[in-house]
């Protein structure tokens, strides 16, 4: 582990302060099964209504949850339990070192060849074992993780969705729901959904992607990794093939992975040197890729 005496430098020299609360990756999921496996848009609707509002974590935790039910149901997880554990403990452990330690924190693999991760409201973050398969090393893993507990942090999803026309699109859906009538219910229920499709499909703003890959290579060096798992991660992202189907929705829902490495060296230069000789736990992520 780095000496932690030594980390409130790096973080001022990032022009970011350990003390204030400075993934939105996203998937490629069959948004037609993601409708047939939602058991209640009313509570989907509901959960659209409170994200307009201003909520406290209990409330968040309900969104976040709701959200990720639905993702789920969308691409399941991997069935193998000790991946998951693994991919729990880095992540819990990370998350432990972030501006929100108390969240009830859950982490998971989602059975997709897609190359991705994404995070909800209150703590829930899901990496596709497509991108876990090209990770390297337990800092990459870390840093993807950190970067998608940022995007928590900062409630970048919830501030999305308030700007987002899903917030009347809920409210219509709830007020046809109590009435049932048949073409304004249908309605309804097609404005939630694309609703939804634009908060998940359209991605965050840039600004909120650097942000959280900022904060990102600070959460990772709080908790004892080399903060440069996650340009790693870019670097990785950057040389890949663009035309490679795994990585559209990817590349359409974030900036450049090369923008993304140069904001991060403009505001880090080489202050991330100093914490680069962390442990990495090799062997214990070797041991891990080997089980898949």
């Amino acid at each position: 582990m780095k000496p932690t005496a030594r980390l409130p430098a790096f973080v001022a020299g990032l022009g970011l302060c350990a003390a204030c609360a400075t993934a939105q990756a996203q998937f490629n999921f069959d948004f037609n099964k993601l409708l047939d496996t939602a058991k209640s848009l009313g509570k989907a609707g509901q959960a659209v209504v409170k994200a307009h509002q201003d909520v406290g974590e209990e409330e968040e935790a309900d969104i976040g949850k709701d959200y990720a039910s639905l993702l789920l149901g969308a691409a399941p997880l991997v069935r193998d339990p000790d991946v998951q554990r693994y991919v729990n403990r880095v992540g819990r452990w990370v998350s432990l070192h972030s501006e929100r330690p108390g969240l009830n924190w859950q982490f998971g693999v989602l059975d997709s060849d897609n190359v991705n991760a994404f995070s909800t409201p209150g703590g829930y973050v899901l990496i596709t074992k497509g991108l876990l398969a090209r990770l390297k090393s337990e800092a990459e893993l870390a840093g993807v993780l950190a970067h998608e507990t940022a995007h928590v942090v900062r409630k970048h999803q919830l501030n999305a969705m308030r700007k987002s026309a899903t917030a009347q699109a809920g409210t219509d859906l709830m007020s046809d729901l109590a009435t049932q009538q048949g073409q304004r219910y249908q309605a309804a229920k097609e404005r939630l959904v694309g609703g939804m499709k634009e908060v998940m499909l359209r991605g965050l703003d840039k600004g909120d992607e650097f942000e959280a890959d900022r904060m990102g290579v600070v959460i990772a060096a709080r908790s004892g990794y080399d903060p440069y798992g996650l340009p790693a991660v870019l670097q990785m992202l950057q040389h890949m093939n663009p035309q490679d189907s795994s990585l559209a929705l990817m590349f359409a829902t974030h900036p450049d992975p090369g923008a993304r490495l140069d904001a991060l060296e403009s505001v880090a230069g080489t202050r991330l040197d100093p914490f680069a000789a962390q442990p990495e736990a090799a062997e214990r992520f070797a041991s891990q890729m080997r089980s898949k």
